[in-house]
C-alpha cells in the first residue's frame, strides 16, 4: 500500500519509487494537481513532446477501452528509450482498466500518471492505487504558509527580485486555494515589477487579483471605525473600479456580524487584542487596527441592531437599482456616524 501522506509528497515526487510504475494524483487544487503531474512525465520520458514518448489518453475513453491502457503501458517506443502515459480523468469510472494494468505493469522505463480531481477517500479509483503495491496515490491539498513562502521565493528568485516584508504578508494572505492561479498571479506580480529592485507592498495591492476585496475590506473597516474622512474617497474609487453596492452592503453585514461575535467574547472578559489576534478566520494583518477601533466603538446590542437594518438597506439596493450606489454610500456614512455615538 503507498498512500503518499501530505507532508512528503513533493518528496516523492522529486524522487518517485520505481517499485510504483503508476500514480495517481489527485485533490481539491487542481493546479498543483496539474503541476505535480507534469513534473512527474518530464522526469519519465526524455522528450514530453515526442508524441512516440508520451502517449496521452482521456480517462473517458478508457471507460469504453478497458485494454487500451495495458497495451499502451507495453508499447515499445519507435525509436527506444523512456516512456510514459498520462492519463486525465473525466467524469466516468475506469477503474476496470487500472485493475488490468496493476496486475500487468509496464517495465521499469514506462510511467503511468492519472492526473484526477478531489477523490474522496472510498472512491473505487483511489482506493484501488491506494491498496495497489505497485502504485502510488499522492493528494493534492491547498497550499499553507509554509508552502507559500516557498512558492513566493521561488518566483521571486526567478524574475530576480526582493520582496519587503509586509508585500510578503500581503501577498501569503491574498494568494492559495489553487496552485496554479497562484503562480499566475505570482508572475504577473514579477512582470509589473520588471525593471524594479524588489517589490512592495503598495505594487501586491495594485496587481494581485484578491487586492480588489482588501480594498473593499478597507471601506468597510473604515465605517466601522467611524473614519467619515475616510468614506468618501474610498467610495469614489472603489465606483471607478467597477465594485457593485450590493457586495459593499453584503460586505457590511458579514462584518457586523463577525464584529458582534467578537464583541460578545470581549463582554466574557477577554481583551480586544487578544480577541482580534485569535480570531478565526485570521483577520489580515493590515485590517486588524480598525478592527480593534471598530471594536472598542460598538456595543453587541447596537451590532445587532445594525445588522437588522442593513438587511433593510440590502432589500433596497436591490429594488431601487438606479440608486444603489447612493443608498450603500449613505448606508456607510451612517455606520460611520453611528460609530462615534455611545446611544
Amino acid at each position: 500500500m503507498v498512500a503518499v501522506k501530505n507532508a512528503d509528497v513533493d518528496r516523492f515526487v522529486a524522487n518517485s519509487d520505481p517499485a510504483c510504475p503508476i500514480i495517481l494524483v489527485f485533490g481539491p487544487d487542481s493546479g498543483l494537481v496539474h503541476e505535480r503531474t507534469k513534473t512527474l512525465i518530464a522526469a519519465a520520458v526524455d522528450d514530453p513532446h515526442d508524441p512516440f514518448a508520451l502517449a496521452r489518453i482521456d480517462g473517458d475513453a478508457l471507460a469504453d477501452e478497458p485494454e487500451r491502457l495495458v497495451e499502451e503501458a507495453h508499447t515499445v517506443p519507435l525509436f527506444g528509450g523512456r516512456r510514459a502515459v498520462w492519463v486525465k480523468a473525466g467524469g466516468r469510472n475506469f477503474t476496470a482498466s487500472v485493475e488490468r494494468v496493476l496486475a500487468s505493469p509496464p517495465g521499469r522505463d514506462c510511467r503511468i500518471v492519472i492526473e484526477a480531481g478531489d477523490l474522496k477517500r472510498n472512491a473505487p479509483l483511489r482506493a484501488l492505487c491506494e491498496r495497489a503495491a505497485n502504485a502510488a496515490a499522492l493528494p493534492c491539498y491547498a497550499d499553507g504558509a509554509r508552502d507559500l513562502g516557498r512558492l513566493i521565493d521561488e518566483e521571486m528568485r526567478e524574475g530576480g527580485l526582493s520582496i519587503a516584508p509586509d508585500a510578503r504578508a500581503a501577498l501569503t494572505a491574498l494568494i492559495g486555494g489553487d496552485r496554479g492561479t497562484s503562480r499566475s498571479e505570482l508572475r504577473k506580480l514579477a512582470l509589473y515589477a520588471h525593471g524594479k529592485r524588489g517589490i512592495e507592498l503598495d505594487d501586491v495591492l495594485a496587481v494581485v487579483a484578491d487586492a480588489s476585496a482588501l480594498a473593499q475590506d478597507g471601506i468597510i473597516d473604515a465605517a466601522f471605525a467611524g473614519k467619515m474622512q475616510d468614506i468618501e474617497a474610498s467610495i469614489a474609487k472603489a465606483q471607478s473600479t467597477g465594485v457593485a453596492p450590493g457586495p459593499l452592503i453584503s460586505a457590511a453585514i458579514r462584518q457586523a456580524a463577525v464584529l458582534h461575535r467578537l464583541r460578545l467574547t470581549i463582554d466574557q472578559g477577554r481583551s480586544i487584542g487578544d480577541v482580534v489576534e485569535g480570531a478565526g478566520p485570521a483577520i489580515h494583518f493590515s485590517r486588524k487596527r480598525l478592527v480593534q477601533t471598530a471594536l472598542s466603538l460598538w456595543s453587541a446590542k447596537r451590532l445587532e441592531r445594525l445588522i437588522g437594518q442593513l438587511g433593510d438597506t440590502a432589500l433596497e439596493v436591490r429594488q431601487r437599482a438606479s440608486l444603489a450606489y447612493p443608498i450603500a454610500h449613505r448606508a456607510l456614512l451612517s455606520i460611520a456616524s453611528s460609530a462615534r455615538r455611545k446611544d
